[in-house]
């Protein structure tokens, strides 16, 4: 097994190495703000605040938060602590058994309890697993082996499971699966049949049911927790939306658009195309409704729970990739994964409050501090980059820190916020 430093670091606000840590403060950021460059809207027609009022709002933070971010392409999970004096990595671990071959660590998941966190890793002879480990010292704990290239997840509000998205990103075009595990014993309980490259992995706020999508059947399915079946899923593409009782096996609904299987939402759909090629599904705080990235479609859906109907979709950034929504209820946010670039959005009308550049390409996920007052974005990069864990400020609507991490760096969860040093 991959040795597990058990003492976190500090490294030289900018380094050459490739695993290195490159910092920036929040006060350097918010001097970017004020001059227009850090904050601005990267597309035409895209909201723009002014440059005094972000600057002003974005005082430094009087707490530090924690979260941990993982990087498929060194096979790493790293804490990120942000606060007063910026951002800066706090621990890094190295996950997976294998030495040689990378294990591919994909997604991240903390328990509600905060004692525990989980990271998938898609690669494996050839099948992947789910790890867990202590947040106090980064203890392995336990791990399971799951389906092809398991990828995103989240632990249900009572932390008994996972439930993870097997994405089956290399192997043929057939449906996949929702994989539940037990987290406690660290055995995999169920393995649901759902459609061909689930992603995503987000429950309502109660936690009776579980959504995922399906980026080459351009669904979003439902599962209801309580009888761990697939109760619904609903049809995306445009000009056919429309909600089906029961699994898509059951309706025969496999519909396999797409040419998209190696770029994982990172090419456009040609312009006459209805395809939505769904990415990412999170529910309202009050679990109404239903948001789904269509990232072919550079739109959300909004679909209600009760009636299982689209009740609108709205217009969005380019490659919209993954989405969050504050604990207020009150803003959706989503990455742009081909925009390079963070969209903020007013939930009530649907119009978008801001778009936020990006400093590398290739945006990935989302995390929101448990107040509301910042976003933690994943950014993968390309090539040589590191990549990148960017801290948006809610309520000043500008970036206020950066810190790089190990290349391709991709799920991301929040820990805890607790007073500053």
């Amino acid at each position: 097994m991959k040795q597990l430093p058990a003492s976190g670091f500090r490294l030289p606000a900018v380094t050459r190495r490739r695993h290195g840590w490159t910092v920036v403060a929040v006060a350097a950021l918010a001097a970017c703000a004020s001059s227009g460059s850090g904050g601005g809207a990267d597309g035409p027609g895209a909201p723009r605040g002014s440059s005094a009022a972000v600057a002003a709002a974005a005082a430094a933070p009087t707490r530090d938060y924690f979260v941990y971010v993982v990087s498929e392409a060194t096979d790493e999970a790293a804490l990120i602590r942000f606060g007063p004096g910026g951002a800066r990595g706090e621990r890094r671990m190295t996950v997976g058994i294998h030495p040689a071959d990378p294990d591919g660590p994909h997604g991240a998941a903390v328990s509600p309890d905060g004692a525990h966190y989980f990271v998938t890793t898609g690669h494996g002879v050839p099948y992947g697993s789910i790890w867990k480990y202590a947040t106090a010292d980064d203890r392995v704990l336990g791990r399971a082996e799951l389906g092809m290239f398991p990828a995103s997840m989240q632990i249900t509000p009572d932390g008994r499971y996972a439930y993870v998205v097997n994405f089956n990103l290399y192997g043929e075009m057939v449906p996949s699966s929702v994989s539940i595990v037990d987290t406690d014993a660290m055995v995999e309980v169920a393995r649901l049949e759902t459609c061909v490259m689930p992603h995503g992995s987000r429950f309502d706020p109660s936690g009776a049911r579980h959504y995922s999508t399906c980026m080459m059947d351009d669904m979003v399915v439902e599962i209801d927790t309580r009888t761990f079946d697939v109760a619904r899923h609903f049809v995306l593409t445009r000009g056919s939306e429309r909600g089906v009782t029961g699994s898509p096996a059951d309706a025969g609904a496999h519909t396999t658009h797409a040419t998209d299987e190696t770029g994982h939402g990172a090419h456009a759909a040609p312009p006459a195309s209805t395809r939505c090629s769904p990415t990412w599904a999170t529910t309202s705080t009050d679990g109404t409704r239903v948001f789904v990235a269509c990232n072919a479609a550079n739109d959300v859906v909004e679909i209600d729970v009760a009636t299982w109907r689209m009740l609108r979709r709205i217009p969005a950034g380019d490659g919209v990739y993954n989405l969050d929504v504050t604990h207020d209820g009150a803003t959706l946010i989503a990455t742009n994964k081909r925009g390079r670039s963070v969209s903020l959005f007013d939930i009530e009308s649907g119009s978008e409050l801001a778009r936020i550049e990006t400093t590398r390409p290739v945006v990935h996920g989302i995390a929101v501090s448990d107040d509301d007052r910042y976003a933690f974005i994943s950014i993968e990069g390309i090539g040589s980059m590191p990549g990148t864990v960017e801290v948006v400020d809610l309520a000043a609507r500008a970036r206020v820190a950066v810190v790089d991490v190990g290349q391709m760096a991709g799920g991301i969860a929040f820990w805890k916020s607790e007073p500053a040093e």
